[in-house]
């Protein structure tokens, strides 16, 4: 069922962006050098959450994901 694994590859596009804003937030704390591994860490978090929007957009649009009038 494609919106089962749709549902699924955007869950574990949620997990992979916390997981990189708790890596930035180490490389804050941790690296008092001019370490440039917090703005890659966060570049990445910019980028998955750009490609996620997109990703939901073409999902609604597909009709894979619908919305809850509740």
């Amino acid at each position: 069922d494609i919106s089962f694994a749709f549902k699924f590859l955007v869950i574990f596009i949620l997990a992979v962006i916390l997981i990189s804003l708790t890596g930035g937030l180490h490389f804050l704390i941790k690296d008092k050098d001019k370490s440039t591994r917090m703005a890659r860490s966060l570049t990445i978090r910019i980028i998955l959450s750009v490609f996620l929007f997109i990703l939901l957009l073409i999902g609604y649009s597909m009709g894979w994901i619908t919305p809850n009038f509740v």
